[in-house]
């Protein structure tokens, strides 16, 4: 048992790169030589010439070659190697009749395959493809393009040799969905049935609504403490094997915690007073409450309807409307959810008149623009203002007109699977350099197997999204029910798509740089690896667990948000073969010492962050933040952010996308009920356009 389960990725050579980041490039981690594993295997193939069969091509005899029928499109040929196997290297010694266009996949029962290279500038010779990174029994060479294109001309292959290790490659099956045994107001006992594994199964981790919360080394119950009175819970378990497998996940047990025996309320804030005032923000704070078993947090109410909430003794409330009265109270809440008596007297403040927004200000307001049922996920702006988004759990694409309201689903996008958790459709994006012209939608989404990144033409005068056109980018990103990324970003030049994957649900896969997992990915347009990755894959940075926000600054910079487990979340700048740290260190917490790691420009408690998506307008970040219910923004100064403001905080609840909009503005995304369930159309979202400084 020497290998886990690792996905496959899209590679190919494209000469020249313009987008440069600064930083060393880290070495990944040593793997062991691996062997050939073709050689005298069985083959099959799509054809072959009299002179040339296809036993030719694994016969270790550079002096004999298999070659295909002549003047056809595609051609292919397998290898069986007996066994499942993990595959990292591929050699292909071409005769004069090589490929300019093929892919190497691979399957478990040559009926189904998997891409993991792919490339359309095929030279011939010998082309020696390392870091691969794939799992099967058979081993496919595709040809789409021959380099002779006349006639009289097919596929010439000398050798084809297959490298890699067998062993344990096969995860464990799922375990049972998991039941409760008992529950206090601060924590739940759960059992589950147990996993299988070829091999046998060593240990399970349990999962709290995504975030690891207990590990057993085979018992089938577990605890997990840190709940909260009156809180609803979803939880879900995990199995390991020896060699590092991890299955996908049971299915979810939803606990809701009793209230506890605590029903006395916190006492009434005090001294509620301002800090500041300007047209469309108002600084508050106030002596904190007292409870005999602590506040939990702070509502801020204007006229009795809630406006904000705060962590600590003090607020800005943001997005206010200019030369308004606001008649403010607040109230303290304890774990149990006990809300004290209101603030007196009650605190009477005005706005400011003026209708510029300036940077100090940071945010000036939000308007609605529409709203939907689904979990909005990835958005973008077409050149007339309009959007187009993405409805996770549907699996469709919708477009909005901002201005009027009025939308219209133009498509669902094949092939998508929701995991029971935070898969679906995620990521959208267009080229800034070529939509106008080429109309590609680039989509990366949950498919029944993996994780996988596909563009679709958008038919502006339909209306309409053209599958037909789908085209597979990347694919081979494993999936599990949560820890599926997804952000998709281009550089700002066109060249480049940049994608954010999460871990899976394994850590190994974060800091393993032949796994697509817990990465910043980077690819050409059309799915091909760049020259100068600094892996020969499509890892651009490693060592993250689940990256969902991806924003340029104008210097043409990277920069990444992603989830923390329990501790912290992070803001990082990326640089070329950058690790971060996952899983030995989660923000500043953990291994974070270990030489190579880069750490975090920004770290947030998870209780006020688990943010998603960032944009950058005017040199300034945004960061929508779901569990911490507020936006931040800072002020991008050098490589550090400076200038922390918080907006919206409980406003509009959870936030996950923010996205650039037109005249230098924003448009944000809520994230409100159904997100960790994948039932479509059972969310409660808007869409709105927010004014920025």
């Amino acid at each position: 048992m020497t290998r886990r389960i690792r996905a496959g990725m899209v590679a190919a050579a494209i000469v020249a790169a313009t987008l440069t980041a600064a930083g060393p490039v880290q070495a990944g981690p040593v793997q062991a030589a691996d062997t050939l594993l073709s050689q005298g295997k069985p083959v099959t193939a799509s054809s072959a010439g009299g002179c040339c069969p296809a036993p030719a091509a694994v016969d270790g005899d550079s002096a004999t070659r298999w070659a295909s029928a002549a003047g056809v499109d595609p051609q292919w040929i397998y290898v069986d190697l007996g066994t499942a196997a993990h595959v990292s290297r591929v050699r292909l010694q071409w005769d004069a009749s090589c490929a300019t266009a093929y892919e190497i996949d691979t399957s478990a029962d040559h009926v189904t395959w998997t891409r993991i290279y792919a490339t359309t500038t095929g030279k011939g010779g010998v082309e020696d493809l390392t870091s691969l990174d794939g799992t099967g029994r058979y081993v496919r060479m595709y040809g789409t393009k021959r380099c002779r294109t006349d006639a009289s001309k097919g596929y010439s292959l000398q050798e084809f040799g297959v490298y890699g290790s067998t062993g344990d490659v096969v995860p464990p099956s799922p375990p049972g969905t998991p039941t409760l045994d008992s529950v206090t107001p601060t924590s739940a006992t759960i059992s589950w049935t147990a996993a299988t594994d070829n091999e046998g199964v060593v240990g399970y981790d349990v999962y709290r609504d995504g975030q690891l919360c207990a590990s057993t080394t085979g018992a089938l119950t577990a605890t997990c403490g840190n709940l909260g009175p009156n809180g609803t819970y979803g939880f879900y378990v995990n199995a390991r094997d020896a060699a590092g497998n991890v299955s996908q996940a049971s299915g979810t047990l939803s606990v809701k915690t009793p209230p506890s025996d605590d029903h006395t309320p916190p006492s009434a804030p005090a001294n509620v007073h301002t800090t500041a005032v300007n047209s469309t923000s108002i600084g508050l704070a106030w002596t904190a409450s007292t409870d005999e078993n602590g506040v939990t947090g702070y509502r801020i109410f204007d006229g009795g309807t809630q406006i904000g909430t705060s962590d600590t003794a003090s607020t800005t409330l943001g997005g206010l409307t200019p030369n308004t009265a606001y008649h403010l109270q607040v109230r303290a809440v304890d774990g149990n959810g006990n809300l004290s008596e209101p603030s007196t007297p009650v605190l009477d403040v005005t706005t400011t008149g003026g209708s510029t927004c300036t940077p100090s200000q940071g945010v000036c307001g939000a308007t609605q623009v529409g709203t939907d049922d689904d979990v909005v996920w990835g958005l973008v702006t077409l050149p007339d203002g309009t959007i187009l988004y993405n409805q996770r759990d549907a699996h469709s694409i919708v477009h909005l007109n901002p201005k009027t309201g009025a939308k219209k689903t133009i498509g669902t996008v094949p092939n998508v699977q929701s995991t029971d958790g935070e898969g679906g459709l995620t990521g959208l994006e267009i080229n800034p350099a070529s939509f106008a012209a080429d109309h590609w939608l680039y989509i990366m989404h949950t498919s029944p197997n993996d994780n996988r990144i596909v563009r679709i033409k958008y038919d502006p005068a339909a209306d309409s999204l053209t599958t037909s056109t789908e085209q597979l980018l990347l694919t081979g990103i494993a999936r599990n029910k949560f820890h599926n990324g997804g952000r998709l970003r281009f550089s700002p030049d066109g060249r480049y798509l940049f994608a954010g994957t999460g871990d899976a649900q394994n850590g190994d896969n974060a800091s393993n740089t032949s796994s697509p997992n817990g990465k910043v990915l980077r690819i050409n347009p059309d799915g091909s690896i760049p020259a100068d990755n600094p892996f020969h894959n499509a890892v651009w940075s490693y060592g993250h667990r689940n990256v969902q926000g991806l924003a340029f600054d104008s210097q043409g910079r990277l920069w990444e948000q992603e989830f923390g487990n329990s501790v912290m979340d992070e803001t990082n700048l990326i640089v070329k073969g950058g690790n971060y740290g996952w899983p030995s260190c989660e923000g500043t917490s953990g291994s974070c010492g270990t030489a190579g790691f880069i750490a975090p420009k920004k770290t947030y408690p998870v209780a006020q962050g688990s943010c998603s998506g960032i944009t950058i307008i005017h040199d300034a970040l945004y960061v929508a933040c779901q569990r911490g219910t507020r936006l931040y923004r800072a002020v991008i100064s050098g490589s550090s952010l400076t200038n922390f403001q918080t907006f919206f905080n409980g406003t509009y609840g959870r936030l996950r996308t923010v996205e650039p909009a037109p005249d230098g503005q924003m448009w944000l995304a809520t994230s409100v009920d159904g997100d960790k369930d994948s039932t479509p159309h059972n969310s409660h979202n808007k869409i709105l356009r927010v004014t920025v400084g």
